[in-house]
């Protein structure tokens, strides 16, 4: 009697066992056997100018992420002595943006004749935020009212007839630049820098 009651216990164990692979396995052909409707892809611009303001408000957005991370009181900090703070080569690229956007547009730089590293307000965490994010703002929004055929229009700078276009170019690798130089400050505070994003 023992040893039926024991076959019978392990015949139940067993049907049991089969029942809840049996389902396992149901619900995973059931998921997989849905198909999920594809999610488009993002289409880049087609026209020149939406590029640009493309790529400027995929840098804007980077970079908000930088200052984002970086802690509030280490706007201050230097890696060593002799070069800028987190906060200096922030606000050093926010005033570039302004220069280039100026050169590349043909707007008025709304700061022209101000030195935006003597404002006290700009060296903490939301002021930062806010001088860095109009800087963008700026040449986003400056391009956005341009004709594509204004890109082509020229002037000197540095002993060089200059399109409009490229002193966009050289805007946009000024920023890549200055936010790169800032991901040494991220780390020396043991905060991970942000991944790229495309």
């Amino acid at each position: 009697m023992k040893h039926r009651i024991q076959a019978l216990r392990y015949l139940v164990s067993a049907f049991a066992l089969g029942c809840a692979f049996s389902l396992v396995g149901f619900a995973q052909a059931a998921s997989g056997n849905q198909t999920k409707p594809a999610t488009p892809p993002k289409e880049w611009p087609t026209d020149r100018v939406g590029g640009i303001i493309a790529e400027w408000t995929r840098a804007k957005n980077w970079t908000k992420e930088y200052i984002d991370k970086m802690p509030e009181d280490a706007m201050s900090f230097k890696p060593i002595p002799e070069v800028r703070s987190f906060a200096e080569q922030m606000i050093h690229l926010a005033s570039a943006n302004f220069f280039y956007g100026v050169r590349g547009t043909g707007a008025t730089n709304p700061y022209q004749g101000k030195d935006l590293t003597k404002v006290d307000e700009y060296k903490t965490k939301a002021g930062l935020t806010k001088i860095v994010m109009e800087s963008y703002d700026f040449v986003i929004n400056s391009v956005k009212v341009m004709d594509a055929a204004k890109l082509e229009e020229r002037s000197v700078a540095r002993g060089t007839n200059t399109p409009r276009a490229e002193f966009l170019v050289m805007g946009f690798e000024h920023q890549t630049h200055h936010r790169g130089q800032t991901t040494i400050y991220l780390r020396m505070k043991g905060v991970t820098p942000p991944p790229e994003p495309f």
